[in-house]
Protein backbone atom coordinates (compact mmCIF):
# COMPACT_ATOMS: atom_id res chain seq x y z
CA UNK A 1 0.00 0.00 0.00
CA UNK A 2 1.38 2.93 -0.69
CA UNK A 3 2.84 5.62 1.78
CA UNK A 4 0.30 8.46 0.53
CA UNK A 5 -2.44 5.82 1.47
CA UNK A 6 -1.07 5.34 5.18
CA UNK A 7 -0.35 9.02 6.34
CA UNK A 8 -3.50 10.37 5.67
CA UNK A 9 -4.98 7.94 8.21
CA UNK A 10 -2.28 8.47 11.28
CA UNK A 11 -2.81 12.23 10.80
CA UNK A 12 -6.67 11.49 11.27
CA UNK A 13 -6.16 9.02 14.54
CA UNK A 14 -4.24 11.97 16.36
CA UNK A 15 -6.02 14.90 15.04
CA UNK A 16 -9.37 13.40 16.29
CA UNK A 17 -8.01 11.53 19.55
CA UNK A 18 -6.36 14.84 19.90
CA UNK A 19 -9.59 17.78 19.52
CA UNK A 20 -12.04 15.34 20.98
CA UNK A 21 -10.60 13.48 23.61
CA UNK A 22 -7.27 15.70 24.39
CA UNK A 23 -5.40 12.13 24.30
CA UNK A 24 -2.37 12.42 23.02
CA UNK A 25 -1.58 9.22 20.67
CA UNK A 26 2.04 8.27 19.22
CA UNK A 27 2.02 6.69 16.23
CA UNK A 28 3.96 2.79 16.64
CA UNK A 29 5.38 1.14 13.52
CA UNK A 30 2.96 -0.49 10.68
CA UNK A 31 2.59 -3.94 10.27
CA UNK A 32 0.68 -6.45 8.12
CA UNK A 33 -2.24 -8.51 10.14
CA UNK A 34 -2.22 -11.94 9.88
CA UNK A 35 -5.38 -12.81 11.54
CA UNK A 36 -8.78 -11.51 11.98
CA UNK A 37 -8.71 -11.14 15.91
CA UNK A 38 -8.67 -7.95 17.36
CA UNK A 39 -6.32 -6.77 19.88
CA UNK A 40 -8.71 -4.44 21.74
CA UNK A 41 -11.65 -4.36 23.72
CA UNK A 42 -14.15 -2.84 21.65
CA UNK A 43 -13.86 -1.61 17.61
CA UNK A 44 -15.20 0.43 14.73
CA UNK A 45 -15.50 -1.01 11.52
CA UNK A 46 -16.68 1.29 8.24
CA UNK A 47 -16.68 0.71 4.66
CA UNK A 48 -15.41 2.84 2.38
CA UNK A 49 -15.99 3.16 -1.39
CA UNK A 50 -14.78 5.59 -4.45
CA UNK A 51 -13.91 5.65 -8.15
CA UNK A 52 -10.42 4.66 -6.93
CA UNK A 53 -10.75 2.25 -4.08
CA UNK A 54 -13.07 0.28 -2.05
CA UNK A 55 -12.19 -1.40 1.21
CA UNK A 56 -12.41 -0.74 5.05
CA UNK A 57 -11.17 0.77 8.45
CA UNK A 58 -11.43 -0.27 11.84
CA UNK A 59 -10.74 1.53 14.81
CA UNK A 60 -10.32 -0.34 17.83
CA UNK A 61 -9.75 0.65 21.55
CA UNK A 62 -8.49 -0.95 24.48
CA UNK A 63 -10.90 -0.39 27.75
CA UNK A 64 -8.22 2.04 29.46
CA UNK A 65 -8.60 4.17 26.47
CA UNK A 66 -11.70 4.29 26.12
CA UNK A 67 -12.73 5.13 29.89
CA UNK A 68 -9.90 7.98 29.22
CA UNK A 69 -11.94 8.73 25.91
CA UNK A 70 -15.63 8.81 27.04
CA UNK A 71 -14.01 10.72 30.60
CA UNK A 72 -12.76 13.70 28.21
CA UNK A 73 -14.99 13.72 25.67
CA UNK A 74 -18.43 13.41 27.53
CA UNK A 75 -17.71 13.57 31.48
CA UNK A 76 -18.92 9.91 32.17
CA UNK A 77 -16.95 7.45 34.07
CA UNK A 78 -17.36 4.10 31.93
CA UNK A 79 -17.51 0.78 33.89
CA UNK A 80 -18.84 -1.31 31.13
CA UNK A 81 -18.46 -1.26 27.05
CA UNK A 82 -22.60 -0.33 26.72
CA UNK A 83 -24.68 0.96 24.10
CA UNK A 84 -23.56 4.85 25.02
CA UNK A 85 -19.35 3.75 24.75
CA UNK A 86 -20.64 1.81 21.72
CA UNK A 87 -22.22 4.81 19.99
CA UNK A 88 -19.29 6.51 20.87
CA UNK A 89 -16.60 4.42 19.32
CA UNK A 90 -18.98 4.56 16.24
CA UNK A 91 -18.81 8.30 16.26
CA UNK A 92 -15.20 8.51 16.30
CA UNK A 93 -14.82 5.78 13.95
CA UNK A 94 -17.04 7.79 11.60
CA UNK A 95 -14.70 11.38 12.37
CA UNK A 96 -11.25 9.26 12.49
CA UNK A 97 -12.29 8.16 9.11
CA UNK A 98 -13.52 12.02 7.84
CA UNK A 99 -10.71 12.78 8.89
CA UNK A 100 -8.29 10.47 6.74
CA UNK A 101 -10.72 10.97 3.66
CA UNK A 102 -10.06 14.40 3.66
CA UNK A 103 -6.28 14.16 3.31
CA UNK A 104 -7.13 10.85 1.05
CA UNK A 105 -8.68 13.54 -1.61
CA UNK A 106 -5.88 15.86 -1.26
CA UNK A 107 -3.54 12.98 -2.99
CA UNK A 108 -6.37 12.92 -5.14
CA UNK A 109 -8.57 9.59 -3.98
CA UNK A 110 -11.72 10.22 -3.24
CA UNK A 111 -13.73 8.19 -1.32
CA UNK A 112 -17.40 7.68 0.68
CA UNK A 113 -17.82 5.84 3.87
CA UNK A 114 -20.74 3.71 5.34
CA UNK A 115 -22.23 3.83 8.09
CA UNK A 116 -20.32 2.17 10.91
CA UNK A 117 -20.71 -1.16 12.85
CA UNK A 118 -19.68 -1.35 16.49
CA UNK A 119 -17.96 -4.66 17.50
CA UNK A 120 -17.13 -5.47 21.23
CA UNK A 121 -15.55 -7.76 23.78
CA UNK A 122 -12.44 -9.84 24.44
CA UNK A 123 -11.45 -11.67 21.37
CA UNK A 124 -13.62 -10.40 18.66
CA UNK A 125 -12.93 -10.66 15.00
CA UNK A 126 -12.70 -8.19 12.75
CA UNK A 127 -13.26 -9.09 9.03
CA UNK A 128 -12.67 -6.60 6.75
CA UNK A 129 -14.96 -6.13 3.18
CA UNK A 130 -12.30 -6.95 0.68
CA UNK A 131 -9.76 -9.66 0.13
CA UNK A 132 -6.37 -8.39 0.04
CA UNK A 133 -3.43 -6.73 2.93
CA UNK A 134 -4.51 -5.43 6.21
CA UNK A 135 -2.12 -2.51 7.31
CA UNK A 136 -1.99 -2.25 11.15
CA UNK A 137 -1.25 1.01 12.63
CA UNK A 138 -0.97 0.98 16.31
CA UNK A 139 -1.05 4.24 18.81
CA UNK A 140 -0.06 4.45 22.32
CA UNK A 141 -0.96 6.55 24.81
CA UNK A 142 -0.47 6.98 28.95
CA UNK A 143 -4.32 6.11 28.53
CA UNK A 144 -4.05 2.58 26.60
CA UNK A 145 -3.36 1.51 22.86
CA UNK A 146 -5.70 2.42 19.80
CA UNK A 147 -4.99 0.31 16.37
CA UNK A 148 -6.32 1.32 13.00
CA UNK A 149 -6.98 -1.11 10.16
CA UNK A 150 -6.86 -0.11 6.50
CA UNK A 151 -7.99 -2.72 4.13
CA UNK A 152 -8.09 -0.85 0.70
CA UNK A 153 -8.00 -2.27 -2.59
CA UNK A 154 -7.01 0.13 -5.23
CA UNK A 155 -9.32 0.22 -8.54
CA UNK A 156 -8.55 0.55 -12.09
CA UNK A 157 -10.37 3.17 -13.48
CA UNK A 158 -10.54 3.14 -17.59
Amino acid sequence: MDVRYINPFLTGAVEVLGTMASVALKPQKPYLKQHEASTGDISGIIGVTGSGAMGSISVTFTFDLIQVVMKNMLGDDVSGLDDEVKDAVGELTNQISGAARRHLAQEGLSLQAGIPTVVAGKNHTIKHIVTGPVLVIPFEGPQGKMIVEVSLVMIKTK
